[in-house]
């Protein structure tokens, strides 16, 4: 017995050594996949899913043989589906029947196993979604009927039934049901620390390096303190509601969230058009209202949201908005099938599958690439350094990381700028990342950014 404690408490040690901080999250780009979507096992099939409401074949092994094309795209983080076996229908894995059980429709434990393995070995880090707040659907009619889950299987394990109908009552938003799914109660001491140990063991077996928690505000607090410390690594909640003070009091008990305050700001200013100094308010908020806005998520899609491009079909104003968003201070992410156009509005519309649809010579997929690897180049003189306002209007923002200079606009027309702060010295040549013909040089205390629609990313030519 007390060498079995010892090897149990040794492979503890050995998985908290090498869990990843928030710190070293900060210099992942994460693409975000829905395991269904994203690829078959084998590529036999040449077409795209036609019933969106349903599986379509995605799997473990096809994210496996797919690992080529995401590290083509430079992310070197991938966010993948719940795991849990789902009622009928749950392809996406928000809706968790027997949460012991992996879905079959994904694969096997060993599949997943493998997969995380393979990303391992090519320094690409998994993080997996997880759901606390609730269960699959009934289906029945009998709202008190829970015996066909696992192991939450009798109603002193649920919230009584209500639904939520305010969501600025936060009372009712904790205790009462999202989309009519049972809602877990976890004051229930059964159900509280069997959520904890499944997380502890679930990150244990299949080694993953962070988590990204559903429907974070749908919980109180304190309980998502005592799961992240379960879980030992990386949390990002969803907190899709845009006051970074409601977001911000979520960053403590989990150790950031997506960004959903300045992705409103973004679709308004690249998307609407709506002048840029939406983006300027909400930077300045996020500053007041977060501990570290360096950790949260920054996305313009993402499977619950329609895609940018339903909403303006423009790849020039998607270009300027990922531009911002990949070196912004903050972890990007890319949502699967923004890199090829994709343009599905709202669920299941936004759930495509990317088969056969993997060209990595397509515009967006290169430009992608090319700001992230760009990004990985950078390094820790990038990521540590603090987002800095240089100039902003109603069509034109930039800021500096570091030495990067970032200007983005969301008019397609030409216009040029003067710009008198910034952190370069007279005589410094600043080049275009994505134009190395378009040089600009510092005199006398500025330099002028000639803008005609695409972002530019311009760096010292000496530290390229």
């Amino acid at each position: 017995m007390k060498k079995v404690a010892v090897l149990v408490v040794l492979a503890l040690c050995s998985v908290a050594v090498q869990a990843k901080s928030a710190d070293e999250w900060k210099s992942r780009v994460i693409y975000q996949l829905l395991t269904d979507r994203f690829a078959l096992t084998d590529s036999s099939s040449s077409s795209s899913c036609s019933d969106l409401s349903n599986y379509c074949g995605g799997s473990f092994k096809g994210v496996t043989r797919m690992l080529d094309y995401i590290q083509g795209l430079g992310a070197n983080a991938i966010w993948i589906s719940p795991i849990p076996d789902n009622t009928d229908g749950g392809y996406h894995g928000y809706w968790q029947r027997n949460i012991t059980l992996i879905n079959s429709h994904y694969g096997s434990p060993d599949d997943l196993k493998e997969l995380v393995s393979q990303c391992h070995k090519r320094d690409i880090w998994v993080m997996l979604d997880v759901v606390g707040n609730h269960m699959g659907n009934q289906n029945n009619g009998d709202w008190n009927n829970f015996a066909k889950f696992y192991p939450f299987n009798h109603q002193e394990h649920y919230h009584p039934y209500c639904m939520i109908t305010d969501f600025n009552n936060q009372n009712q938003v904790e205790v009462c049901r999202l989309a009519n799914l049972p809602d877990l109660d976890q004051s229930n001491s059964y159900v509280r620390e069997t959520l904890k140990t499944w997380i502890k063991n679930t990150v244990l077996t299949y080694g993953f390096d962070g988590i990204r928690i559903d429907t974070t505000p749908e919980v109180p607090k304190d309980f998502w303190s005592e799961y992240t410390q379960s879980a030992g690594v990386f949390s990002i909640g969803e907190v899709d509601n845009g006051n970074p003070s409601y977001n911000a009091g979520y960053q403590g008990p989990e150790d950031a969230t997506l960004n959903y305050p300045m992705y409103y700001q973004l679709r308004a200013a690249f998307q609407e058009h709506q002048s840029m100094k939406n983006i300027h308010s909400g930077v300045t908020q996020n500053q007041n209202a977060f501990k570290d806005v360096s950790v949260l998520g920054n996305f313009l899609d993402n499977h619950d949201n329609p895609r940018f491009l339903s909403k303006n079909g423009d790849h020039t104003a998607l270009k300027n908005a990922l531009a911002y968003i990949i070196f912004a201070e903050g972890i990007p992410i890319i949502y699967y099938g923004t890199e090829q156009g994709y343009s599905g509005n709202g669920d299941p519309r936004n759930r495509e599958s990317l088969w056969p649809n993997y060209n990595a010579n397509s515009d967006l997929y290169k430009f992608t690439s090319q700001l992230a690897k760009f990004r990985a180049q950078q390094g820790s003189s990038l990521w540590e350094s603090k987002q800095i306002q240089r100039y902003v209007n109603d069509y034109f923002f930039a800021f500096t990381r570091g030495n990067i200079f970032v200007a983005t606009t969301n008019i397609g027309s030409s216009f040029s700028i003067p710009i008198t702060y910034h952190p370069y010295t007279n005589g410094t040549v600043l080049m275009n990342l994505l134009d190395s013909s378009d040089k600009v040089t510092v005199n006398g205390g500025q330099f002028t950014v000639n803008m005609n629609g695409p972002p530019k990313i311009y760096a010292p030519s000496n530290s390229l």
